[in-house]
């Protein structure tokens, strides 16, 4: 069967810039560090947004599992938030590409979308993983980001709408260009 006929055509993609604190999604996701004890950057901003209660529910996390290793994700509360949950992945850092980077951020995509879905959310935004300290380069990152998210809705009909927030131009016109590539590749 064709790629175009397997495709699910009832989620909505959106790229957005702005501030990912700032989006009405059922689930916010964090570009966290294996402590889920926040930190900088979006983690810092998603924590900081969402108040204590995001950070009492990473603490039990933490008691229970110790915290979430690369490419894993895990769900709390948003708190403050627009959102009902925040999914909490651990994007890997960038080591030149040898160390199963590519791997690691695609299931970050992957196991945030499963979590939603478990979690019956519908929408979901998504941050630039891996990108900002993690040194991640811009273009791989988000051709990643668009493969995965459109390899998970072509198999699964339980999410209307995925975005991807970026927090500057460059990446929102890098996620631009990496969707309408991936757009024009699956329906060639």
């Amino acid at each position: 069967m064709p790629e175009q006929e397997r495709m699910n055509m009832h989620t909505k993609i959106e790229i957005l810039k702005g501030d990912i604190t700032k989006v009405t999604v059922d689930a916010i996701v964090n570009a966290a560090n294996t402590s889920l004890l926040g930190g900088g950057g979006v983690d810092g901003a998603i924590h900081r947004a969402g108040g204590p209660a995001i950070l009492a529910d990473c603490r039990k996390i933490i008691a229970r599992q110790g915290g979430c290793k690369t490419g894993e994700a895990v769900i709390t509360t948003a708190g403050n938030l627009s959102a009902k949950f925040v999914i909490h992945t651990v994007g890997p850092v960038w080591n030149g590409g040898e160390k199963n980077e590519a791997q690691k951020l695609t299931a970050c995509y992957t196991n945030a979308l499963q979590l939603a879905v478990d979690n019956a959310c519908k929408t979901i935004a998504f941050p630039c993983i891996s990108t900002g300290v993690y040194g991640y380069p811009f273009h791989e990152a988000a051709k990643i980001a668009v493969d995965a998210v459109m390899e998970f809705i072509a198999h699964s009909d339980q999410m209307d709408k995925v975005v991807f927030v970026c927090f500057d131009e460059e990446n929102f016109l890098i996620y631009q260009h990496a969707m309408a590539t991936k757009r024009e590749s699956t329906w060639d």
